[in-house]
């Protein structure tokens, strides 16, 4: 098969393929496949629908091959501000993986939190759990613990729950209860979706800057426990619920 590009009408996705042997996320495997980045039967695949045999089909990326992952496994992270959560990063900003030390899988964030936020990361590389989790259809919800400065009125709270437009699209209701506030406001959010930045940028749409930002639950899976920077399994019982959920 070396030098043919596969055309397996039974054959599995390519993106998702590289999501059920850990390299990347879905959504992360197709954009390594549109920078061409990999490679099948030694050419380089840009189409996002093809399909591959793997047991037929060489598969690399970055001209390491790709082999399918056999054991599944699931890691929950409580992510520390200054942290990016990525594999990599070309600014040389330390990233999350560097905290799971010991890990020996090939594993990738589900979801994502940005460089000033905290709380809660699964990792895995379950491709199939990771795109139920994050796939906008299934309204897995996230709990966030957030501090914004001044007083957030009764009107504010009504359009975070009514939904709010976003560069043109409007987001789904959200969950917001006041949890205290005098000069600053402190307020639990549940989200079911998963837009960059979205917290900060609706309470940027209503004049309140968010101070601090903390993912305190992923459906299921809480964790008052762990620390900043400290990292656990999760139990069959976690993993057996988040499926669940998803």
């Amino acid at each position: 098969m070396t030098g043919t590009i596969p055309d397996h009408a039974s054959g599995v996705r390519l993106q998702k393929y590289l999501a059920d042997s850990g390299v990347a996320s879905r959504r992360e495997g197709e954009r390594l496949i549109g920078a061409g980045r990999v490679e099948v039967n030694g050419k380089v695949v840009m189409a996002q629908g093809l399909r591959v045999d793997p047991d037929r089909d060489v598969v690399r990326v970055d001209g390491r091959r790709v082999q399918s992952s056999g054991r599944r496994v699931y890691y929950l992270l409580h992510k520390p501000k200054g942290f990016i959560t990525s594999a990599s990063d070309p600014e040389g900003r330390p990233t999350v993986l560097e905290l799971l030390q010991g890990v020996r899988e090939r594993i990738f964030p589900v979801g994502r939190l940005d460089w000033n936020s905290e709380g809660l990361l699964i990792f895995t590389n379950d491709g199939d759990l990771t795109h139920r989790l994050t796939h906008p259809a299934n309204h897995v919800p996230k709990v966030y613990r957030v501090k914004v400065k001044g007083a957030v009125t009764g009107s504010d709270l009504e359009a975070l729950r009514r939904g709010m437009f976003l560069e043109g699209r409007r987001t789904l209701p959200a969950r917001v209860e006041r949890v205290s506030g005098q000069a600053n406001t402190w307020l639990e959010v549940t989200l079911h979706e998963g837009r960059r930045n979205q917290i900060r940028r609706m309470f940027d749409r209503l004049g309140h800057r968010v101070q601090k930002l903390k993912r305190i639950a992923i459906g299921p899976i809480r964790d008052r426990a762990l620390k900043p920077g400290e990292w656990r399994r999760l139990t069959p019982d976690e993993i057996r619920r988040l499926r669940e959920a998803s």
